[in-house]
């Protein structure tokens, strides 16, 4: 299964989490995943594709 979620690098010490299928930045609790640091953005991105591919499991999809 591919992982929906991914990093982007803005500028150094700079990161989007991003949907690589629409290319669009991810939102959690209403934020915009864009411009964060590297620690963050890379425990987002593995936070959200683990709820996606339970999701998906859930699903079927």
């Amino acid at each position: 299964m591919a992982n929906r979620y991914a990093l982007r690098m803005d500028r150094p010490d700079s990161w989007t989490v991003f949907d690589v299928f629409t290319g669009q930045p991810a939102e959690s609790n209403n934020r915009v995943m864009v411009g964060i640091n590297a620690g963050e953005a890379d425990e987002m991105v593995g936070r959200l594709n683990d709820r996606d591919a339970k999701r998906r499991e859930q699903t079927g999809r």
